[in-house]
């Protein structure tokens, strides 16, 4: 597999992680996350990763009002960038492992459909969809996302037009994800994000990570990204396998041991390996270009 010579980089914004306590930089209000989006462009991202959260708390939030401040601000600010925006949340179940049909707080449990409303109004450039359950960290916390979900989900956001980003945990998840493009309920070219060291996921090995994308079908685009201390050596790692690459705090919150990152400081440090490797980075119109998106209006 070729070094890729032309590499879109992704910033994932603020995420949905119990980060917010941990950090200074992670953005929380519509007017922060929007603030942060213009920054991590400014730097050199083509595309950013949208999640909100409770202004108040900084809790994770699937509120389609909170989507649409932060896509108006960004958009009013004339910022050329690429919106792609989750449509993970409401996957949650955390269950009680005595009584297990009893759920915790936590959960926040909805159908595949409900998952889409801040997309069927705002209609991103792109939406992820997340392509398999999964046990998610320690304890009794699991990702929902069925075959039915799936199928269901995916066949919606084609009908609006927007490009899905498939976001792949572990390698049945890439297995399903080629059964809804044979199913037709994905259009070329598919554009896959190969989420590594996310426990209990597909660990963030080169050699797995090599094996996923020996199971890319043909013409796909591709990101991959792992987390904490490995974001910045997987920069590397994705470029060197002909990838595109994903930075951002929802992954990271350091530049060093100790140092503390914004989104922008962690584009800079993607935009230095990426040319030192002798590539160079894409555009947001050739992000475009690549991913099959429309034109910006």
């Amino acid at each position: 597999m070729p070094v890729n010579q032309d590499v879109i980089i992704t910033c994932a914004l603020t995420g949905a992680g119990d980060t917010v306590g941990r950090s200074p930089y992670v953005p929380v209000t519509p007017e922060q996350i929007a603030a942060s989006a213009v920054e991590a462009a400014g730097a050199g991202a083509a595309v950013v990763h949208i999640h909100v959260r409770e202004p108040e708390t900084g809790a994770p939030s699937r509120d389609p009002r909170l989507y649409r401040e932060v896509v108006e601000r960004v958009r009013e600010t004339g910022t050329d960038v690429v919106i792609n925006l989750t449509a993970g949340m409401g996957g949650d179940l955390v269950i009680d492992p005595e009584a297990p049909l009893r759920q915790l707080p936590g959960t926040d449990l909805v159908s595949g459909l409900d998952r889409l409303p801040h997309v069927e109004e705002l209609l991103p450039d792109i939406c992820t969809l997340d392509c398999g359950s999964l046990n998610f960290g320690d304890g009794s916390n699991l990702y929902v996302s069925t075959p039915d979900m799936l199928r269901t989900g995916a066949k919606r956001i084609q009908e609006l037009g927007v490009r899905p980003e498939l976001e792949i945990f572990d390698t049945g998840q890439l297995w399903f994800a080629k059964q809804l493009l044979a199913e037709g309920l994905l259009d070329d070219p598919t554009v896959f994000q190969l989420c590594m060291g996310i426990p209990w996921g597909a660990p963030a090995d080169p050699g797995v990570l090599q094996s996923m994308v020996n199971m890319l079908p043909r013409g796909a685009q591709w990101a991959s990204f792992a987390l904490g201390r490995m974001q910045m050596p997987w920069v590397a790692q994705s470029i060197l396998l002909g990838g595109h690459v994903r930075v951002g705090l929802e992954d990271n919150l350091y530049l060093g041991k100790g140092v503390k990152a914004t989104n922008g400081q962690l584009v800079e440090r993607a935009v230095r390996i990426t040319e030192s490797l002798g590539s160079r980075v894409a555009t947001p119109d050739e992000a475009r270009e690549k991913l099959g998106l429309r034109p910006r209006a």
